[in-house]
């Protein structure tokens, strides 16, 4: 498995710290998890604006693609009134 080795400031540190105590896990097992969960919110904003940019340009599988996003989006904000 590849390595990475990273330098942290001493908040970042520290802040690694706490949140592994809190959770329970080894330090480095916290990164990854955070490394992870990053990844796939850049993804998901990379794909969020590709699909912007299609729709600015008139794509018509991108309207249909953010309709359903809204509608999914719409039923899960329905859930939270529940």
């Amino acid at each position: 498995m590849p390595r990475l080795i990273l330098v942290l400031d001493p908040d970042t540190d520290g802040r690694l710290d706490q949140q592994a105590k809190a959770c329970g896990q080894r330090r480095a097992t916290l990164a990854c998890d955070l490394l992870r969960e990053a990844l796939g919110r850049r993804e998901e904003t990379e794909r969020a604006r590709r699909l912007a940019r299609d729709y600015a340009a008139g794509r018509g599988d991108a309207r249909k693609l953010l309709a359903d996003m809204e509608a999914a989006q719409f039923e899960l904000l329905g859930d939270e009134d529940a």
